[in-house]
């Protein structure tokens, strides 16, 4: 059966309306990309603060090849227990963004040799949980991915106190940061960083 004028015109409404809310959607992600951009630019300065206080630090130090071996944190321990923060997301309609760094976090966490039940995990955001558990590893606690700008500190000091808390109980030998590393605005690279022990090819780099 036909559509009446008045049921077409009904949908051509409905659709019209629909368009407008996926445009007032994309003008406040707009807005939120952009307060994210300036974060990670000031965060940026104040890393490079922090790396420049370290360069002077080493190099004051002026240690021989054989001091900076003993003194300095080494890149890498025995395989123990390990402690993984997976960054994922909290929305639907990303693609395969959760599924990646599942995988590429379980590939990583392989080449330790571990069991599941010697890895710790610390999954922010919901939707990145699932895809985790499918691949054997149990996700001991599930952090909400900041909404807004000013949620990013407390949602920091969150994950701190879950690394303080891994490390005084659980007695975790290393501890890794496993995210989406944004290339362009539409595409990404997984990626990993060692939080715990300091990385000591990074100081050897500040150092020299």
């Amino acid at each position: 059966m036909g559509l009446t004028a008045e049921a077409l015109q009904a949908k051509i409404e409905n659709v019209e309306d629909l368009q407008a809310i996926v445009k007032t959607m994309k003008a406040l992600a707009s807005v939120s990309i952009l307060q994210y951009r300036k974060a990670v630019e000031s965060l940026q300065d104040y890393s490079c603060t922090v790396e420049m206080g370290l360069q002077i630090v080493l190099q004051e130090q002026r240690f021989s090849e054989q001091a900076r071996a003993e003194s300095l944190p080494p890149s890498a321990v025995a395989a123990g227990k390990v402690g993984a923060i997976v960054w994922g997301s909290d929305r639907g309609l990303c693609g395969q963004f959760d599924e990646r760094i599942a995988t590429f976090t379980t590939e990583r966490l392989n080449l330790f040799n571990l069991v599941p039940m010697q890895v710790s995990i610390a999954a922010v955001g919901a939707r990145v949980h699932a895809p985790l558990e499918q691949r054997g590893y149990t996700v001991a606690e599930t952090f909400a991915v900041p909404n807004s700008v000013t949620e990013i500190m407390p949602a920091v000091q969150d994950l701190l106190f879950c690394i303080e808390r891994w490390r005084s109980q659980l007695q975790l030998e290393r501890i890794l940061l496993f995210y989406n590393h944004p290339l362009t605005a539409a595409t990404y690279q997984p990626s990993s960083l060692q939080l715990f022990p300091i990385d000591s090819s990074w100081l050897h780099h500040l150092q020299e």
